[in-house]
Protein backbone atom coordinates (compact mmCIF):
# COMPACT_ATOMS: atom_id res chain seq x y z
CA UNK A 1 0.00 0.00 0.00
CA UNK A 2 1.47 3.28 -1.06
CA UNK A 3 0.58 6.27 1.12
CA UNK A 4 1.48 9.91 0.52
CA UNK A 5 0.56 13.33 1.78
CA UNK A 6 1.56 16.90 1.22
CA UNK A 7 1.81 19.17 4.26
CA UNK A 8 0.80 22.76 3.53
CA UNK A 9 -0.15 25.87 5.46
CA UNK A 10 -2.59 28.65 4.72
CA UNK A 11 -1.32 31.28 2.31
CA UNK A 12 -3.10 34.60 2.09
CA UNK A 13 -2.77 38.22 1.11
CA UNK A 14 -4.30 41.32 2.64
CA UNK A 15 -4.81 44.44 0.51
CA UNK A 16 -4.37 47.36 0.68
CA UNK A 17 -0.90 47.44 2.08
CA UNK A 18 -0.78 49.51 5.23
CA UNK A 19 -1.61 52.11 6.31
CA UNK A 20 -5.35 52.65 5.96
CA UNK A 21 -6.15 56.27 6.69
CA UNK A 22 -9.64 57.73 6.34
CA UNK A 23 -8.29 61.28 6.45
CA UNK A 24 -10.52 64.16 7.52
CA UNK A 25 -14.23 63.33 7.69
CA UNK A 26 -17.16 65.62 8.49
CA UNK A 27 -18.77 64.72 11.82
CA UNK A 28 -21.85 62.56 11.22
CA UNK A 29 -20.88 61.56 7.65
CA UNK A 30 -19.94 57.89 7.07
CA UNK A 31 -16.92 57.00 4.97
CA UNK A 32 -16.12 53.43 3.86
CA UNK A 33 -12.93 51.67 2.81
CA UNK A 34 -12.42 48.04 1.82
CA UNK A 35 -9.84 45.43 2.78
CA UNK A 36 -9.46 42.43 0.43
CA UNK A 37 -8.52 39.14 2.11
CA UNK A 38 -7.46 36.52 -0.46
CA UNK A 39 -6.79 32.79 0.01
CA UNK A 40 -3.69 31.90 -2.04
CA UNK A 41 -3.36 28.39 -0.65
CA UNK A 42 -4.70 24.91 -1.32
CA UNK A 43 -7.04 24.66 1.69
CA UNK A 44 -10.10 26.51 2.97
CA UNK A 45 -9.35 28.76 5.91
CA UNK A 46 -11.44 30.57 8.47
CA UNK A 47 -10.79 34.13 9.55
CA UNK A 48 -11.95 36.26 12.43
CA UNK A 49 -11.39 39.95 13.10
CA UNK A 50 -11.27 41.24 16.64
CA UNK A 51 -10.12 44.29 18.54
CA UNK A 52 -6.50 44.39 19.61
CA UNK A 53 -5.64 44.56 23.29
CA UNK A 54 -4.88 48.10 24.43
CA UNK A 55 -1.18 47.22 24.94
CA UNK A 56 -0.76 45.87 21.36
CA UNK A 57 1.19 48.95 20.24
CA UNK A 58 3.87 48.10 22.83
CA UNK A 59 4.33 44.72 21.13
CA UNK A 60 5.57 46.06 17.77
CA UNK A 61 8.66 43.85 17.82
CA UNK A 62 6.49 40.79 17.16
CA UNK A 63 7.13 39.23 13.74
CA UNK A 64 3.40 38.57 13.40
CA UNK A 65 2.30 42.20 13.73
CA UNK A 66 1.63 44.18 10.54
CA UNK A 67 0.55 47.81 10.56
CA UNK A 68 -2.50 48.41 8.44
CA UNK A 69 -3.32 52.04 9.08
CA UNK A 70 -3.01 55.11 11.17
CA UNK A 71 -6.67 54.68 12.06
CA UNK A 72 -6.90 50.90 11.98
CA UNK A 73 -4.19 48.28 12.36
CA UNK A 74 -4.24 44.56 11.71
CA UNK A 75 -1.95 41.65 12.39
CA UNK A 76 -2.04 37.90 12.60
CA UNK A 77 -1.96 36.61 16.17
CA UNK A 78 -2.62 32.90 16.79
CA UNK A 79 -6.10 32.08 18.08
CA UNK A 80 -8.13 28.91 17.78
CA UNK A 81 -11.74 29.93 18.46
CA UNK A 82 -14.03 31.50 15.89
CA UNK A 83 -17.28 33.39 16.33
CA UNK A 84 -20.07 34.08 13.89
CA UNK A 85 -20.34 37.78 14.72
CA UNK A 86 -21.48 39.75 11.66
CA UNK A 87 -19.76 43.03 12.52
CA UNK A 88 -17.42 44.57 15.06
CA UNK A 89 -17.93 48.09 16.44
CA UNK A 90 -14.92 49.81 18.01
CA UNK A 91 -14.97 53.55 18.58
CA UNK A 92 -16.12 55.23 15.39
CA UNK A 93 -15.24 52.17 13.25
CA UNK A 94 -17.42 49.24 12.16
CA UNK A 95 -15.84 46.21 10.46
CA UNK A 96 -17.93 43.64 8.56
CA UNK A 97 -17.93 40.77 8.07
CA UNK A 98 -15.66 39.98 10.97
CA UNK A 99 -15.62 36.21 10.49
CA UNK A 100 -15.99 33.71 7.69
CA UNK A 101 -14.43 31.00 5.56
CA UNK A 102 -12.58 31.46 2.27
CA UNK A 103 -12.12 28.68 -0.31
CA UNK A 104 -8.80 28.19 -2.14
CA UNK A 105 -8.15 31.13 -4.48
CA UNK A 106 -11.26 32.83 -3.11
CA UNK A 107 -11.56 36.39 -1.84
CA UNK A 108 -13.50 38.21 0.86
CA UNK A 109 -14.13 41.95 0.84
CA UNK A 110 -14.08 43.35 4.36
CA UNK A 111 -15.81 46.70 4.75
CA UNK A 112 -14.49 49.22 7.26
CA UNK A 113 -16.91 52.08 7.98
CA UNK A 114 -15.93 55.22 9.84
CA UNK A 115 -18.73 57.34 11.31
CA UNK A 116 -17.32 60.11 13.49
CA UNK A 117 -19.70 61.18 16.23
CA UNK A 118 -17.31 63.55 17.96
CA UNK A 119 -14.49 65.80 16.89
CA UNK A 120 -10.92 64.60 17.25
CA UNK A 121 -8.62 61.82 16.13
CA UNK A 122 -9.57 58.19 16.59
CA UNK A 123 -7.09 55.34 16.12
CA UNK A 124 -7.99 51.70 16.70
CA UNK A 125 -6.22 48.41 16.14
CA UNK A 126 -7.83 45.25 14.77
CA UNK A 127 -6.41 41.76 14.29
CA UNK A 128 -7.22 39.34 11.50
CA UNK A 129 -6.86 35.78 12.77
CA UNK A 130 -6.41 33.11 10.07
CA UNK A 131 -6.43 29.37 10.80
CA UNK A 132 -3.51 27.19 9.81
CA UNK A 133 -0.96 29.84 8.90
Amino acid sequence: VRVSAKAVYSKYSIQPASPMNFGAIIKGIKKTQTIMLENKGLLNFKFRIHQAPKDASANKSSKQQESASSTTKRSMPRKSSFSTQAHLNVGMFTVSPCSGSIAPWGQQKIKVDCLPGTEGICEEQFYIDITGR
